[in-house]
């Protein structure tokens, strides 16, 4: 069985994580499998329209926690994808339209990897989350990963808290919401209409869509690098051997308490 598997249905290339046992985890091995995958659909000139989506109760969970600790350290995505192929996390850089057909829990890299893609479906039972805060990591910020969302909303989930698709479709993140036996209906319905489009106006209008989206500051994102460093990173581990144990976590916090309050400081221009 494959883990992640592609279908095409004419210019249209679907992309299907296939773990649902692990609400679709992020493990070395579906990173390259989607790594694979956009490869294909960034060098075959037949496809126009990628869909990624889920099987099961998950879109997709994010970190193979099991994974991370076999590791005994938490990686970048980046890390784990072999080279010369398009790093999942990394969709906005294509050339030809991604959407997000979300099948269900989008957690930490799930959420990423939502928030790389171009349109979004979800369903009415969709629930998004960034874990990264539970987890010590800082989530994504050194990647902009909150720049299309309103600032309470992005400050809520930077947090962990847990928001429905709903809410989602309400503050503008998610372009449609559906019941689940229309998900990927909608998907091809949403991506047919974008092949009716003169080729030109497709490829241009994405490319000036994309430069027209909120990006970091190379400012906050050499703080949140320095963040990632601040405080006891011992931490990040014990968060995950707590969740693989299943019990709380025993934070350290600051070996040194004054360095609670000697922030690294955000560069100015």
């Amino acid at each position: 069985m494959s883990f992640v598997e592609t279908e095409i249905h004419g210019q249209i290339l679907t992309i299907r994580l296939n773990r649902p046992e692990r609400l679709n985890a992020l493990s070395t091995v579906i990173r390259n499998g989607m790594a694979e995958a956009f490869n294909r659909f960034h060098e075959d000139n037949d496809l126009e329209v990628a869909i990624l989506t889920g099987t099961g109760r998950g879109f997709c969970a994010g970190e193979d926690m099991k994974e991370s600790l076999d590791r005994g350290i938490p990686g970048s995505p980046k890390e784990f994808v072999e080279e010369n192929l398009v790093d999942p996390f990394q969709t906005g850089a294509l050339q030809k339209p991604v959407i997000a057909a979300v099948n269900g829990f989008a957690m930490g890299g799930g959420f990423m990897l939502v928030e790389r893609t171009d349109l979004r479906i979800a369903v009415k039972e969709a629930i998004f989350e960034m874990s990264e805060a539970k987890r010590w990591l800082l989530g994504g910020y050194n990647h902009g990963h909150y720049g299309n969302l309103p600032h309470p909303i992005a400050t809520e989930m930077a947090f962990g808290y847990r928001i429905s698709a709903e809410r989602m479709h309400q503050v503008g993140f998610i372009n449609r919401l559906v019941d689940p036996e229309n998900l990927m209906s909608e998907a091809y319905s949403m991506a047919e209409h974008l092949l009716t489009l003169p080729p030109a106006a497709r490829v241009n209008t994405l490319y000036m869509m994309k430069h027209m989206a909120p990006k970091i500051s190379p400012n906050i994102a050499a703080l949140a690098e320095k963040l990632h460093l601040h405080g006891d990173t011992e931490d990040r581990m014990e968060s995950r051997r707590a969740f693989a144990e299943k019990r709380k976590p025993n934070f350290k916090g600051w070996l040194n308490p004054e360095d609670r309050y000697n922030m690294p400081k955000l560069e100015e221009n």
